[in-house]
């Protein structure tokens, strides 16, 4: 699995609807701006995450976007796979879109043994980790940063 652009970008909406309080509509241009994303590329990235349940959206003038359900409730391997697709390696060992590899016996084959590990690795953390989350990593980070001295000499 690679992370593309779509799907960092994907993520870092979703921390800013995250902090957001939970009824409140957050306009398409206050995300792009507080992330620096494309106002055009976010709005596609938006009706994905729409279209897979994870956001809704008002129109408007006091239109934009919020979760759909509690940041809690929303693990990471939700939204990549949303935006992404499938989170193994190889399609040998996804669960949810398989596709038979091109190797003479799968049963026996080690590649493939070490890429159902790399997928249940990866699906571990994602599944471990809630848009709630990142949030709280992302505010003590973001704490952490503006603590820091910066001295001139």
């Amino acid at each position: 699995m690679k992370l593309s652009l779509r799907g960092e970008y994907a993520l870092r909406a979703l921390v800013v609807l995250g902090q957001a309080p939970p009824t409140a509509v957050v306009p398409i241009q206050r995300i792009a701006s507080a992330q620096n994303i494309p106002k055009r590329f976010l709005e596609q990235i938006l009706n994905d995450l729409k279209a897979a349940g994870l956001v809704e959206s008002r129109r408007g003038v006091a239109g934009g976007y919020r979760l759909h359900l509690p940041a809690t409730q929303i693990p990471l391997s939700t939204v990549i796979r949303s935006i992404e697709g499938p989170l193994a390696p190889v399609s040998c060992v996804s669960e949810r879109y398989y596709a038979p590899c091109t190797c003479p016996d799968e049963a026996k084959c080690a590649i493939r043994t070490v890429m159902r590990e790399v997928r249940e690795a990866i699906v571990g953390v994602l599944d471990g980790v809630t848009v709630a989350q990142l949030c709280e990593r992302a505010r003590r980070l973001q704490a952490g940063a503006e603590n820091l001295t910066d001295y001139v000499i």
